[in-house]
């Protein structure tokens, strides 16, 4: 297998980590708007690096990463740029014939008369509307395959095939106790993506009444984390789990919650109140445009850099309410990382590495023809248990907790 990864930013350089250690594939092709980063990238693998290269291109341009697919010959197209530029490679990889995964789905945008009570366009509708076309092709389209989409989707369907016999409820709840010395807000994970998420209408999906939405921030719940990150507070958050699951498990309600905590989420009311977390360009004095966001972003750390200074764990895991021979039941399975674990052992701070061993896992179930589905496919329509058992093979085992 070749595979053309874009985007060397902290997932994508976590991805290089993590794949440098098996052998499922041929060759990987590291590729950045930014040229330095893919070969920082590449060269940081030392004598592990061998079956990597780094090439520029530019993510939001479709037919300069056909053609680099071609070129090279990739069998599969590994998508760990922000969602802006899903569509393009996701178009990319159907015209030159590649399989395509990502970690996140193309963008919603809510509805213009009842935001927080109407879905307008969900998260992967447009990648949904083209799953005949990939049916066609004969190729994949695993879509949300990181952690949070990824791993949880799969969670999801092992619940429902080994676990219970009807479900309630399932709830995605994410949660850490993570700090970051001398920073008041740096955020783990990518400002641009974390607006996104939060300041959206959270979508919920029920049974006989389908997706709907709520207000940012809505719900808000304690939840107990496993490994001695304990309760946290968590909200309904826009994710792309309440847009699969409900795709390919029976289940009466499906969610998504995040801990945030109170300073986050003011942090983020005031960045919408100010309209910082704008994406479309504003004139500044002098006549430069640009994006607001992008600005935050900019004065904000790289999520990537902050390992060394980070300490505490992150939880990924879905709770699952229902019944197994007659009786309830209720548990939720999980999955921790200790930022000082990964650091130690990757060089990558713990919430990026998190997300980045989910799609190389997926990659060598595909490589291998475990996972052979075509169309667009969320991770809950694949088979759940060679996933749990190779990812516990890396080293990175799960946990299930009856609640």
């Amino acid at each position: 297998m070749r595979v053309l990864l874009v985007g060397a930013g902290g997932v994508g350089t976590a991805i290089t980590r993590i794949a440098a250690r098996r052998p499922f594939f041929d060759h990987i092709v590291v590729a950045d708007y930014d040229l330095s980063r893919a070969e920082a990238a590449v060269t940081a693998l030392g004598e592990d690096g061998t079956r990597f290269s780094a090439v520029r291109v530019d993510a939001g341009d479709r037919e300069a990463v056909t053609a680099l697919l071609v070129a090279e010959g990739c069998d599969v197209l590994l998508n760990a740029t922000d969602p802006r530029f899903v569509m393009t490679l996701f178009e990319a990889s159907l015209e030159a014939r590649a399989h395509y995964i990502d970690m996140a789905m193309s963008l919603s945008h809510p509805h213009r008369e009842r935001p927080y009570e109407e879905c307008g366009v969900k998260l992967g509708d447009a990648q949904f509307e083209r799953a005949a076309d990939w049916e066609k092709a004969g190729r994949l389209a695993l879509v949300g395959m990181g952690v949070e989409p990824g791993l949880s989707d799969v969670f999801a369907r092992y619940a429902a095939d080994e676990l219970f016999d009807t479900i309630e409820e399932i709830g995605v709840r994410d949660g850490a106790n993570l700090t970051v010395d001398g920073y008041d807000f740096a955020p783990s994970f990518s400002i641009w993506t974390t607006i996104e998420e939060c300041l959206n209408p959270p979508v919920v999906w029920e049974k006989g009444r389908g997706w709907f939405t709520t207000a940012p921030f809505s719900e808000p719940e304690f939840f107990d984390f496993p490994e001695g990150i304990g309760p946290v507070e968590c909200v309904n958050v826009e994710h792309e789990e309440v847009l699969l699951i409900p795709r390919w498990v029976d289940a009466g309600r499906v969610t998504f919650k995040y801990g945030l905590g109170d300073d986050f989420i003011e942090t983020l009311k005031t960045l919408h109140k100010l309209g910082l977390d704008r994406t479309d360009k504003v004139t500044v004095p002098g006549g430069a445009q640009v994006s607001p966001r992008d600005v935050v972003a900019a004065c904000l750390p790289d999520p990537a850099t902050l390992g060394d200074r980070m300490h505490g764990k992150t939880c990924a895991g879905t709770w699952v309410k229902g019944t197994k021979d007659g009786a309830p039941r209720e548990v939720y399975l999980y999955h921790v990382v200790d930022n000082q674990w990964s650091m130690h052992e990757y060089g990558s701070q713990a919430v990026v590495w998190q997300t980045a061993i989910n799609p190389v896992v997926a990659l060598e179930l595909v490589a291998s023809g475990v996972w052979a589905e075509s169309g667009v496919r969320g991770p809950e329509a694949l088979p759940p248990v060679p996933f749990l058992d190779l990812l516990s093979e890396y080293g990175s085992p799960w946990g299930l907790r009856e609640q």
